[in-house]
């Protein structure tokens, strides 16, 4: 079956459930740059487990967040961008993406959390982990390993996935790492020490192959962490900061409602999510983010967008 097949059966289940489809959403060329030889998406789609409980979004509709409802919204966004190398975080559900991608033509991998919060939420769908699927017609796996981000030599209970991958048409190797780092205020030191981590296991591994970071890294441009990307050896650039004609970081990639301790709502607005590549990789395309809106007074997650992070997306060129 093709993505287009897949997407208008999909468009046919939401129409039945009266659900918005996503049409607020498009690639924005740079014409300078071609067409794109691989597309690359990065998303943390929000474990099915994580999607009440704590997180509690008090403004999106209970059957917006319902798996049934929440599925056909994840998948259409997934079947629009048609990524050649899809990277994923919150992954509770990779059985399911398995089966919905594979007579697509996707193989895919996933490391779980070793200690996932899923796991204590009632009726919860298993743990949640990292994901990388690709297609199978465009690139070939070499290697996939799982790698445990350390803190100072400790482990700790994030992930991330890195893989080599070779592109069939041009015989490009290409270095992919699907990463997430620790949520939440206060732990900013505890994500600089992830991704140094993860920064010294790439420079170990991939020589001057090109590498493509996807990740949400719960840590916003004046972090440290966010500062040892934009400034490694590796020479690593994020391609929403390179699309901006300001070459500023999107205003947001996550903006989300929840209910406070102290009885009134608490607004989260902030560019935590991001696309890092370096080597012989130009942008061609990127996958742009509603406005404000368009999304609407009560944010993320709700009937239309699926998860409180937003996915990211671009065509690339080997030069």
């Amino acid at each position: 079956m093709s993505t287009e097949a897949a997407l208008k059966d999909l468009q046919k289940e939401q129409k039945k459930k009266n659900l918005p489809d996503l049409l607020d959403r498009k690639f924005i060329k740079v014409p300078e740059n071609g067409e794109g030889d691989i597309t690359v998406m990065q998303w943390n789609i929000l474990a099915q487990g994580l999607s009440g409980g704590n997180d509690n979004f008090i403004l999106c509709p209970p059957e917006a967040l319902s798996w049934e409802n929440r599925q056909l919204h994840m998948l259409e966004e997934i079947y629009r961008v048609g990524p050649t190398i899809l990277c994923m975080e919150e992954v509770d559900c990779f059985s399911f993406l398995e089966e919905k991608l594979k007579p697509l033509g996707y193989e895919g991998k996933w490391v779980q959390k070793p200690n996932s919060p899923c796991m204590e939420m009632e009726g919860n769908m298993g743990p949640d982990g990292c994901a990388l699927f690709y297609l199978k017609d465009k690139l070939q796996m070499i290697d996939t390993q799982p790698v445990n981000l350390k803190d100072n030599g400790k482990a700790t209970n994030q992930t991330a996935l890195v893989s080599k991958l070779k592109v069939k048409d041009n015989d490009h190797m290409v270095y992919v790492a699907t990463v997430h780092l620790k949520a939440k205020s206060g732990y900013e030191n505890l994500r600089h020490q992830q991704g140094k981590y993860l920064l010294d296991h790439l420079t170990k591994i991939a020589g001057s192959e090109p590498i493509i970071v996807c990740g949400d890294f719960n840590a916003s441009p004046k972090e440290p962490v966010y500062q040892d990307f934009s400034n490694s050896e590796l020479g690593l650039k994020s391609v929403y900061k390179e699309a901006s004609a300001e070459k500023k970081e999107p205003k947001y990639t996550t903006w989300k409602i929840r209910a406070g301790n102290n009885g009134e709502n608490t607004e989260s607005c902030k560019t935590i999510d991001y696309i890092w590549i370096r080597g012989n990789l130009k942008l061609a395309a990127f996958w742009n983010i509603p406005d404000d809106a368009t999304i609407g007074p009560d944010r993320l997650p709700s009937y239309k967008y699926p998860s409180d992070h937003f996915a990211l997306a671009c065509k690339l060129v080997f030069t």
